[in-house]
């Protein structure tokens, strides 16, 4: 839970007043050191949507400038975000299982940052994995698993059994590096052990670590035209960057949309995303998914009504619209400047889009024309064998994965206490992450590789700061 919403909305203010950023509140103040006035602003990260904060909440704070009104709505999404759903009959939040992975939202996306990997025999902490066989369901989704249905849930309530124990192992590879060093990446190994029916021989894994949640309102603000207008399936620019969309089926409207959201752009809208997450994650039904996740595959699954009602669900998602983007630390470093240069020159600035501006959306002020430093143009790029899943999802093929927001990935071992990235979390850092970057990257991955160890770290230095 982040503090209070008054401290923070003063705090907000007194800075948006100032022009300063925690970090540089001394050089505000001072000016810029030749007389002219106020240091210059950093770029708002998340526009009207960008709090000053780089401490362990940063993820968490509510956008500056809502209402009494707005604030309390945020906080009654936060509460339900933050409950722990329990098995039925309860007075309170009833609904768990019969079978899920985790029994809240929190439990997953601690300060609404990223999950983790399990280490040393840990249960899985804020990672789950999907599943299917080769074909589509019946509006070109991933076909469910007989048995399994789409997602392996490793828990279960009472008198039911969990539908299968997940390990992971990895072995090393090293990578040389310019400068003569060299780098050790992890490379993983899947392994499902105890399922409750066999699983088909066919059946593809796909492992999917909970991201971080900051800017979702911003990210779905976005206009569909200028994303679509990026896109370049057939690399008629020639510049190697192939960036397609992906279309998905949005139960939330009856139709097909565009897909923004989760790691292979497969949902498309927040209402979507959540509604999914509590069906899979905790068997928590809605009105958008009324079954539970274990239906038409366990004679005694069967459900009482949605557990959550729209209501609900809309408090859940006005709550994560109206999270904060943290600002940009040390942005005026000349170290970071030169690594924001060698990011644009390396090619990583092609798919992670430094700069956007969101569309008008009716009613909500805060999230229309903001524009917004999120790295990320949401389209789908094949990222070479090395991360390849094998698993299609809509539109996106085995080794097809939705270009990463940045936003906020300096700050996330301050937050989450670990700095796991990639959608397994096989990454252990930035860097890291870069060599796994393969196909359509693997040119930007070379140049990176082969820098000199000052230009990297400059590069590396850059990446902190957002």
């Amino acid at each position: 839970m982040h503090p209070t919403a008054a401290v923070l909305r003063a705090g907000f203010l007194a800075f948006a007043l100032a022009g300063c950023t925690a970090i540089a509140l001394a050089g505000c103040m001072a000016g810029n050191g030749d007389g002219d006035g106020p240091a210059p602003e950093p770029p708002r990260a998340g526009g009207a949507l960008t709090a000053f904060d780089a401490t362990g909440s940063a993820f968490s704070n509510p956008a500056p400038g809502l209402s009494e009104l707005e604030l309390r709505r945020h906080e009654d999404g936060d509460a339900l975000f933050s409950a722990t759903f329990v098995t039925s009959p309860s007075p309170v939040q009833p609904g768990l299982g019969p079978l899920y992975n985790d029994v809240s939202c929190v439990a997953c996306h601690l300060r609404d940052g990223r999950g983790r990997p399990p280490e040393g025999g840990e249960p899985m902490l804020g990672m789950l994995f999907r599943v299917s066989v080769p074909g589509s369901d019946a509006h070109g989704g991933p076909a469910p698993v007989a048995g399994f249905g789409i997602q392996i849930q490793t828990r279960a309530v009472a008198g039911q059994a969990a539908e299968a124990t997940l390990d992971i192992a990895y072995r090393d590879s090293s990578v040389a590096l310019g400068g003569g060093g060299s780098a050790t990446l992890r490379i993983p190994a899947y392994a499902l052990s105890d399922p409750w029916t066999p699983l088909p021989a066919a059946a593809m894994l796909s492992p999917r670590l909970a991201p971080p949640l900051l800017g979702m309102g911003l990210l779905q603000a976005l206009d569909e035209d200028s994303l679509l207008a990026r896109a370049d399936p057939e690399d008629r620019d020639g510049d190697g960057i192939s960036g397609r969309p992906n279309r998905v089926y949005d139960p939330a409207r009856g139709a097909m949309a565009l897909g923004r959201f989760g790691w292979k752009a497969n949902s498309a809208g927040l209402q979507q995303q959540i509604a999914a997450a509590f069906n899979q994650d905790m068997g928590v039904t809605t009105p958008v998914f009324p079954e539970e996740n274990c239906a038409g595959d366990r004679p005694d699954c069967a459900g009482q009504g949605p557990d959550l009602d729209s209501a609900g669900l809309a408090k859940v998602a006005y709550y994560l619209e109206t999270l904060a983007v943290p600002a940009r630390r040390d942005w005026d470093q000349s170290q970071v400047a030169r690594g924001e240069r060698l990011f644009a020159s390396a090619g990583c600035a092609a798919c992670h889009i430094p700069a956007q501006t969101t569309g008008t959306v009716p009613g909500r002020p805060e999230l229309s024309g903001q524009i917004i430093h999120a790295y990320t143009d949401l389209l789908l790029h094949d990222l070479g064998p090395g991360l390849a899943d094998g698993r299609p999802d809509f539109d996106a093929d085995g080794r097809e994965w939705r270009t990463a927001p940045l936003w906020g990935l300096g700050l996330t071992r301050l937050v989450n206490g670990h700095s796991y990235l990639l959608h397994d979390g096989r990454a252990r850092d930035p860097l890291e992450a870069v060599l796994w970057h393969g196909g359509e990257a693997e040119r930007a991955r070379e140049t990176v590789r082969a820098m000199a160890p000052a230009d990297r770290e400059s590069l590396l230095a850059f990446l902190s700061s957002l």
